[in-house]
């Protein structure tokens, strides 16, 4: 036997449980098929929502069962970022969509992104109230924002986050759209709501 391998065999051995732990921190929570997010407004002629027909949530988990620990109150995610392309927005009316596009400059920024930077946890009597803070990316302009989130167990094992966070379309210097010849003009602030599943 080789004495001089010895050390080296017994230091592989003691990296191997830090090997295993780091890629078990690398899990990601799954984003489920009938999570929603869509932005809502008004004007002066009537209220609108549009759906997001697509869009990606990454979230990193720091425990092997991280809906668990979070519905405990642990911070057991350890990133966040949401991605919306801009284009997918359906406000299911084309010349809505047509106007709403323009005025999140959709070919020159086709996305939309929430990165989290930070966030607190606090017990509630239904679930677990979340603040979020982070940036928002929201036609070529990248802003600080927090959000206000509640999370929430389902029966079927999955973490459902739900919340709404308003945004004025002029801190982003974005023009809120308007319509037949300037008649129907959208309000300046909407709403971007979501209800996103997630599983371990």
């Amino acid at each position: 036997m080789d004495l001089n391998r010895i050390p080296i065999a017994l230091a592989l051995a003691a990296l191997l449980p830090v090997t295993i732990a780091a890629v078990r921190l690398a899990t990601p929570l799954d984003l489920q098929p009938e999570s929603q997010l869509w932005v809502a407004g008004t004007s002066t002629v009537r209220s609108f929502r549009c759906q997001a027909g697509t869009f990606d949530a990454k979230v990193g988990s720091s425990a092997a069962e991280a809906v668990v620990a979070v519905l405990a109150g642990e911070k057991a995610v350890s990133a966040v970022e949401v991605t919306v392309p801009v284009d997918r927005l359906d406000c299911r009316n084309s010349t809505m969509n047509e106007h709403m596009r323009k005025a999140l400059k959709a070919k020159e920024f086709p996305t939309i992104a929430f990165k989290v930077a930070s966030y607190e946890l606090a017990r509630a009597d239904e679930g677990v109230d979340v603040t979020l803070t982070g940036t928002l990316t929201l036609g070529g302009v990248e802003k600080p924002v927090t959000v206000a989130a509640r999370v929430k167990g389902r029966d079927d094992g999955q973490l459902l986050v739900t919340g709404t966070h308003e945004v004025r379309m002029t801190e982003f210097d974005l023009k809120p759209p308007k319509l037949m010849l300037g008649t129907m003009r959208v309000d300046e602030k909407i709403k971007v709501g979501f209800e996103i599943a997630l599983k371990d």
